[in-house]
C-alpha cells in the first residue's frame, strides 16, 4: 500500500450532479471529508435501460470537481433484472475502473450501494486483483435480502469484501444473520454538517418560511416514494386535525416523488389539503431553516438504515416522531428525542404526535445527543478502515 497518502476509488450511482445534486450527498460529504487525507477518484454509473441512450451526459457538481467524476451509462433491468442487473452494471465498469487505474493507482475501492453496485464492484475486483470495501446504506440490505436472487447474489459476491459499512447496528445484525462475519463488519453513523443543523429562535426561522407562529408544524423531509410511505403522514395529520380542533396544524412535506399527486388528492379528500403544503425539494440550509421552524419531525417509512435526516433534526433541537423500523430506535432512544409508532396506522401515528407535543422540550439534552454523531467522527472511522 502507498506509503504516502492512500489513493481511493469511490464507485457508487449515489453521487451528486448538476441536475440532481441531492444524490447520494451523504457520500459527496464523506468524500470531501477524506480529501483532506487521501486522493480520491470518483466513478458514479447512471443506470439506464438498455438500449436507451438519450439522457444528457451528467456534469459534475462544483464541490465535486477535484474527484474528476466520471458518469457512464451502463443498462440496468428494473422489476425483473434482479439475476443480471450485477453483471450488467460490471460490464458497464469494467472498462472504466481499468482506465482509471492506468492514471491513478488505487490502493483501494469504497462502494457505496450493496446491490448492483457492490456486487458488481466485487466482481471485477476479483478479475483485476484489487481490495474493496462496500458500504450498505439502508433499503439495499432490509428490501434485498429479503428477495431470495439478489440475497444470493449479495452473499456470493461480498464475501470478497475486506470490510462492510453499515450505517446502523440494525443492518450489521441483519448481515451477520446472512451469514457475513462478524468481524468485517463496522458500524459507523453518518455525520451532521453543525454549521448548518443547529438551533436557532422559532419566531424568526416561522416567519421566513411564511408560517405562523401559532401554528403546529409537523415537517417530513424525504422522497415522496411508496417505501418512505408519505399518505400514512397525510392521514395521521388529518387524524390529528380532528383530535385537536382546537390547534391549527400544517404538515409541511418537503421532496418530490411519484406519489405527489396521490398525496395531494388524498389530503384534499381528507378536508384538509390547505393544510398539507409541499414546496418541494429543498437545500440542506433550507431545510434547516424548516427545522428550525417546526414543532416535530415526522418519518412513516416501511423501511429504513438510519436517516440521516434525523440527526439533523437532532442538532436543531427538534424531536422526532417515526414509525419504528430499522436502526431508528438505536438514536430514538429516550422519550426527551420524541417517540417510535410500532403499529403504522394513522391513529397510532397522531396519538403519538399529540403525546411527544404535551410534553415539556428539552433542547440542551437532544442538542447534546446529536453531537455525538459527527462527520470527523464519521470520516476517521472511514479512515481507519482504508488504512487497515
Amino acid at each position: 500500500m502507498n506509503s504516502e497518502r492512500l489513493k481511493v476509488l469511490f464507485v457508487s450511482n449515489l453521487f451528486p450532479d448538476t441536475s440532481n445534486p441531492n444524490r447520494g450527498s451523504d457520500n459527496a460529504v464523506l468524500l470531501r471529508l477524506l480529501a483532506r487525507h487521501c486522493d480520491i477518484r470518483v466513478i458514479a454509473p447512471r443506470p439506464t435501460l438498455p438500449f436507451k441512450s438519450s439522457a444528457p451526459q451528467p456534469v459534475a457538481c462544483i464541490d465535486d470537481k477535484s474527484f474528476a467524476p466520471i458518469y457512464p451509462r451502463v443498462s440496468y433491468v428494473p422489476k425483473i433484472g434482479g439475476p443480471v442487473n450485477h453483471l450488467l452494471m460490471a460490464r458497464g465498469l469494467r472498462i472504466e475502473i481499468a482506465r482509471v487505474r492506468q492514471s491513478f493507482p488505487f490502493d483501494v475501492v469504497l462502494c457505496s450501494w450493496i446491490y448492483p453496485d457492490a456486487c458488481a464492484v466485487a466482481k471485477i475486483a476479483a478479475e483485476q486483483n484489487f481490495k474493496f470495501i462496500a458500504i450498505a446504506q439502508g433499503s439495499d440490505i432490509h428490501q434485498y435480502l429479503r428477495m431470495p436472487t439478489r440475497r444470493r447474489i449479495i452473499q456470493k459476491y461480498l464475501t470478497d469484501a475486506e470490510a462492510i459499512v453499515t450505517r446502523s447496528g440494525q443492518l450489521a445484525t441483519m448481515l451477520e444473520q446472512a451469514g457475513f462475519d462478524k468481524r468485517k463488519l463496522n458500524v459507523v453513523y453518518n455525520g451532521v454538517d453543525f454549521r448548518i443543523f443547529h438551533p436557532s429562535e422559532k419566531s424568526a426561522a416561522r416567519r421566513d418560511v411564511k408560517l405562523p407562529d401559532s401554528a403546529t408544524l409537523l415537517l417530513f423531509v424525504g422522497n415522496f416514494l411508496p417505501i418512505k410511505n408519505p399518505l400514512l403522514l397525510i392521514e395521521a395529520h388529518a387524524q390529528f386535525c380532528r383530535m385537536h380542533p382546537e390547534r391549527t396544524s400544517f404538515l409541511v412535506m418537503l421532496g418530490t416523488g411519484p406519489r405527489e399527486a396521490q398525496m395531494r388528492q388524498r389530503a384534499d379528500a381528507l378536508g384538509f389539503g390547505k393544510q398539507v403544503l409541499m414546496p418541494g425539494r429543498k437545500s440542506p440550509t433550507e431545510v434547516a431553516r424548516y427545522m428550525q421552524a417546526a414543532d416535530l419531525l415526522c418519518l412513516s417509512s416501511h423501511n429504513e438504515g438510519l436517516p440521516n435526516v434525523i440527526l439533523e433534526a437532532f442538532a436543531c433541537g427538534l424531536r422526532v416522531v417515526s414509525t419504528n423500523v430499522g436502526g431508528i430506535s438505536e438514536v430514538v432512544n429516550d422519550p426527551a428525542f420524541g417517540a417510535l409508532v410500532n403499529e403504522p396506522v394513522p391513529n397510532a401515528f397522531a396519538k403519538a404526535v399529540a403525546n411527544v407535543l404535551s410534553q415539556p422540550v428539552h433542547e440542551d439534552k437532544i442538542i447534546s445527543h446529536a453531537s455525538k454523531f459527527s462527520w470527523d467522527k464519521a470520516t476517521a472511522a472511514y479512515l481507519d478502515l482504508l488504512k487497515r
